[in-house]
């Protein structure tokens, strides 16, 4: 048991695995484990094609989250020894040069190691002057944040891409017709029919769905209204004697349902503008979420009340994250998928920027402190040992999310 807790130390405050091996041997344990999940991924793809692209996209995501920190640790002359796919066993590696390159059998992550990230990470002399901990503030700040970057930059283009060719969902200001009570209808009755798109109600130009719900709201029952559709190209005046409203007492009911939304195509400038707004807008929603995402209280009430339907306040896993970027791919293709990829990235780089150890906010935490502490020709080192407890701590929390999130994702999945 010390043992395995020495080294758990010893890779929450590398941020990785510290093993390291000549010649390293890929085991049948990662043989066996690499097969299963290529299965999996192979199963994926033929049950639902939209999921299977998530789940590549993610993976995608999280190989360009890494490349951020190897890049930015090569470039500022820190030593790395080790870039690799996954955790657990071994699958394939190789060693170029002073790294190894590799997939491990468990795509639960991936990890870049660099060379003496804290004061209990040994370092030959030697490589001493490579070392993360004896760079410069501004670098080690640079290196540990790339990650999180790589992830804004990956939602941007993802935003700014499908903005300028495939269209944002948004209000169209055109009001479409998705549904008709054909029972009870008086819409139905006078021929307004699905796809139609409502042009006008009474003396009011309608222009989005809100319009159509006040303008109704103003009539009583028995009224008759004049309404202009547009119904396969053609514009249609229809007369509509509403009923009385089967919940609203003394109010009109006309019996469709419509909605404003739709996908519109921006030209680059304004695609570029709105990214920038909307990875705005999905960093707020994501600070939050983690911040529901966290309570165990949430989990508890999830857990022991199926009632409780509400995603914004129930942890997830990457399970039910692609479950739900394989709905959201049939009812919107390609498109869909991405925007959700995207957003799911500024949420991990949120997350990921958690002032607490094991992410890399907590390594950008350390840093500033020692920053703070250190005075000139006397640089402050802080003592890992003392955060090792509470890192401990919230890895029990990361762990019991998600069981719970993975037990929710199966039970009750998300779409």
């Amino acid at each position: 048991m010390s043992n395995f807790y020495q080294r758990f130390r010893e890779e929450m405050a590398a941020g990785g695995s510290v093993e390291e091996i000549e010649n390293p041997e890929v085991t049948r344990s990662g043989k066996v484990t690499g097969v299963v999940i290529a299965a999996l991924l192979l199963y994926l793809a033929v049950k639902n094609p939209w999921t299977f692209v998530f789940v590549v996209g993610l993976l995608i995501s999280v190989f360009l989250h890494e490349v951020g920190h190897f890049s930015t640790a090569r470039l500022t002359g820190m030593k790395v020894t080790q870039f690799f796919m996954g955790f657990g066993p071994r699958v394939w590696s190789m060693r170029r040069g002073e790294v190894e390159y590799g997939i491990r059998a468990l795509p639960l992550g991936a990890f870049v190691r660099i060379i003496g990230m804290n004061n209990i990470d040994e370092v030959d002399e030697a490589d001493e002057s490579r070392a993360y901990r004896s760079k410069s503030y501004p670098r080690r700040m640079l290196v540990i944040t790339a990650g999180s970057l790589m992830h804004m930059a990956i939602a941007f283009s993802l935003f700014l891409g499908v903005y300028a060719i495939s269209g944002r969902a948004q209000s169209t200001g055109v009001s479409t017709v998705r549904h008709v009570d054909e029972q009870n209808s008086p819409a139905y009755m006078a021929g307004v029919r699905v796809g139609d798109t409502l042009l006008r109600i009474g003396d009011t130009a309608i222009t989005d769905y809100d319009s159509v719900v006040a303008t109704i709201s103003a009539y009583q029952p028995g009224d008759s209204v004049d309404v202009v559709v547009e119904q396969n190209g053609v514009e249609k005046r229809l007369s509509v004697v509403l009923a009385p409203h089967p919940q609203v007492k003394d109010r009109g009911y006309f019996g469709v349902a419509a909605d404003d939304w739709g996908w519109e195509r921006l030209n680059p400038i304004v695609a570029a503008g709105q990214s920038a707004s909307d990875i705005g807008t999905t960093m707020w929603s994501s600070v939050t979420g983690v911040v529901s995402a966290l309570n165990p209280v949430n989990s508890l009430r999830h857990l022991t009340d199926s009632s409780q339907a509400d995603p914004a306040t129930r942890p997830s896993t990457v399970v039910g994250v692609s479950q739900y970027g394989g709905t959201v791919g049939r009812s919107e293709g390609l498109k869909g998928v991405l925007i959700l990829l995207a957003s799911v990235n500024v949420f991990i780089g949120i997350f990921n920027m958690l002032p607490l150890l094991p992410f890399d906010g907590g390594h950008a935490a350390i840093a500033t402190y020692e920053r703070i502490r250190s005075r000139r020709n006397k640089p402050y080192q802080a003592d890992i040992n003392k955060m090792v407890p509470v890192a401990t701590v919230v890895v029990g929390l990361l762990v019991f999310l998600l069981l719970t999130g993975l037990y929710l994702d199966v039970t009750q999945p998300l779409g």
